[in-house]
């Protein structure tokens, strides 16, 4: 019989369960944002127009974590689908301003009450004080890294 060398344990590892949890939450969230028709990132960008105040792609795209290409195929893709319109700036004819459609405030009344019961399904496991403890904890882990996620 073979003794097991001691090392990493995957099942026994911090990185493990943060991205089964992540996954988890992910595809609970993409499932019903699928039904009205949305994606996670065009979600993300509705959030960024419908509760910051942000107008412009490159806000966007720092808000939501993805890059400028990513950003820009999203915004075509939501344009086509009447989610947004996009104009050329006032003062520099090479800045966009994005705005919401009325199908775009729409999506956002949709999808919101998904968010807030994704949202509550993890804070109803765990109890509000240990959901705090935990955001806490997590951004302690994430400080300072937020630029590496641009590319993922």
């Amino acid at each position: 019989m073979h003794s097991q060398p001691p090392g990493y344990r995957l099942h026994q590892s911090l990185g493990y369960w943060l991205s089964l949890a992540a996954r988890l939450q992910e595809r609970r969230l993409d499932e019903k944002l699928r039904e009205i028709g949305l994606t996670r990132i065009t979600w993300c960008i509705l959030l960024g127009l419908a509760n910051e105040g942000l107008t412009q792609p490159s806000e966007l795209a720092d808000f939501v974590g993805i890059d400028r290409t990513a950003t820009s195929r999203a915004l075509r893709q939501m344009e086509a689908a009447e989610l947004i319109e996009r104009r050329f700036g006032t003062d520099d004819r090479r800045t966009r301003q994005i705005s919401l459609t009325e199908k775009g405030e729409e999506a956002v009344r949709l999808g919101t009450p998904f968010a807030q019961e994704n949202s509550n399904v993890m804070t109803d496991r765990l109890g509000e004080a240990d959901a705090a403890r935990l955001v806490a904890l997590l951004k302690e882990l994430t400080e300072g890294e937020e630029a590496n996620l641009r590319h993922l």
